[in-house]
């Protein structure tokens, strides 16, 4: 995310001001909002469970669409990259969705997961897609959609901070061919259905990453989930890997899917297989390294290299047909002036809730669902989260921006699960931007949000400016204790 060049377009108009300006504003309004409207509490979610599998088969289908604008060389659409205002110039390949459907066979319904090739998807795009299938899930029994994004920034904006700020970059003619595009893809898949077996494996990729953030943690294991159907028709791929899809840097103008399209089309061609493909804890800043001076064949070698190591996986385990699964909405406060600012002139599309103990009054409301497949632990979590939240190494007090240590921060996600395979999906079914531990959270003091602040070793902190607040990670983290408590009383 990038919010920046719309700070300093506020700054220009308000100048040193701006931060109180926004906050007397946005407090007053959350203040009264509180009195006469407040959010009403959000219930726990339940836990759908068996405990044995009911068949002795996964059903599993697969389907993909382009997701292209027919008008992309008459109309300007902006690209979702490092800076505002760069329109798309040409097409290097095409944005894609895809989705694919699984079923334990239990009698409970199928669930669907959905990954596209853009930047990320707010929770009222979401919210309308999925209102759009309620027949759909009604006629198959489906009780669970969720639609992922592969954070590529090298695609048309879907949120709307890359446009010709103040106005936002979101078209919203793209927008309906997304959802419409979206919503055919899963029916497709469920078409497509199959019996087989699904597998689970795990493979370290080559040194292609870099974290730009300390600590240096992030996941360098890319998985795979590989369904084989039973009538030996083509197989489908799985896989969840660390990264930024950002490989075509900020200089690029072409539309793009960046390197999972090369990751795709790698692994149909040598070895059949469809691909879906998602994104696990990228926050902090997790990308591949440059593994060219030109940023094309460099984004193409990063894919082929993945496609490589998702090939070669050999170990798996095969998983029993039993889909568990929780879903828990819930609010995170809204202190991100920019933020706020941004959805409140229409540059972004979110629904504020006025909630009591949220600093400004305002916050959104997102959700975390709670898969287990076969014994396999997944969490989809709604942005981009820090790697160390989920794996531990937290900073050290002399470390951390703040001065405090890892106390202050919640116990790592594979810690509340109990469970170091624990699969993080980011950008799921939401894009709340980035999820920042409390004791290395840093703000500008003058201009909180707005600039970058630098900590006493000179350090920025610019993943800050797109974040909501400090309190996200401390609630993602009691969130999922709750939920994982659910799951243990079963």
């Amino acid at each position: 995310m990038n919010v920046h060049e719309f700070g300093d377009l506020l700054k220009d108009r308000f100048g040193q001001n701006l931060a109180g300006i926004l906050k007397r504003a946005f407090s007053a309004g959350g203040a009264a909002a509180l009195r006469k409207n407040p959010a009403l509490p959000i219930p726990m979610g339940k836990y759908d469970k068996i405990d044995k599998p009911l068949s002795d088969v996964f059903t599993v289908g697969f389907a993909k669409a382009d997701v292209m604008p027919d008008n992309i060389e008459k109309k300007k659409y902006y690209i979702a990259g490092y800076k505002a205002f760069n329109p798309a110039s040409g097409v290097l390949d095409p944005m894609t969705v895809s989705a694919v459907w699984i079923d334990d066979n239990s009698g409970r319904g199928g669930v669907v997961l959905v990954s596209g090739d853009n930047v990320g998807l707010l929770s009222n795009d979401v919210i309308l897609i999925k209102k759009s299938l309620e027949s759909f899930c009604r006629e198959t029994g489906c009780r669970s959609v969720n639609i992922m994004s592969t954070h590529n920034h090298a695609g048309i904006d879907t949120m709307g901070y890359w446009g010709p700020l103040p106005r936002t970059g979101r078209d919203e003619g793209f927008m309906k061919i997304l959802r419409e595009r979206v919503k055919g893809v899963v029916m497709s898949a469920y078409d497509d259905r199959r019996d087989g077996s699904l597998y689970y494996g795990a493979k370290e990729a080559p040194e292609i990453q870099r974290d730009s953030r300390p600590p240096q943690v992030f996941s360098k294991t890319l998985t795979r989930l590989r369904f084989v159907p039973n009538d030996g028709s083509r197989e489908i791929y799985m896989l969840n890997f660390a990264s930024h899809s950002e490989s075509l840097l900020g200089k690029n103008s072409l539309v793009s899917a960046d390197f999972p399209c090369y990751i795709r089309r790698e692994i149909l061609e040598k070895s059949g297989a469809e691909t879906i493909y998602f994104v696990g804890a990228i926050g902090g800043l997790i990308r591949l390294k440059e593994l060219d001076p030109d940023n094309i064949k460099s984004t193409q070698i990063a894919g082929r290299l993945l496609a490589e190591t998702a090939m070669s996986i050999e170990e798996e385990r095969r998983l029993s047909p039993v889909i568990n699964i929780l879903k828990q909405e819930f609010y995170v406060p809204a202190e991100n002036l920019l933020m706020l600012a941004a959805v409140k002139i229409g540059i972004m599309k979110a629904k504020k809730y006025a909630v009591k103990g949220a600093p400004l009054g305002w916050a959104l409301k997102t959700e975390m669902t709670y898969l287990n497949i076969g014994g396999l632990q997944m969490l989809l979590v709604p942005g981009e989260i820090f790697p160390e939240v989920v794996y531990g190494g937290y900073l050290n007090a002399e470390e951390s921006a703040t001065g405090f240590g890892p106390e202050v921060n919640p116990k790592p996600l594979t810690e509340i699960a109990d469970d170091k395979e624990l699969l993080v999906f980011g950008l799921a079914n939401d894009e709340i931007g980035y999820m920042v531990p409390p004791n290395d959270f840093l703000l500008d003091e003058n201009m909180p949000y707005i600039d970058g602040g630098h900590d006493s070793t000179g350090r920025r902190h610019y993943e800050e400016t797109n974040s909501l607040g400090p309190q996200v990670v401390p609630i993602i983290g009691k969130v999922f204790e709750s939920m994982m408590n659910i799951v243990g009383r079963g």
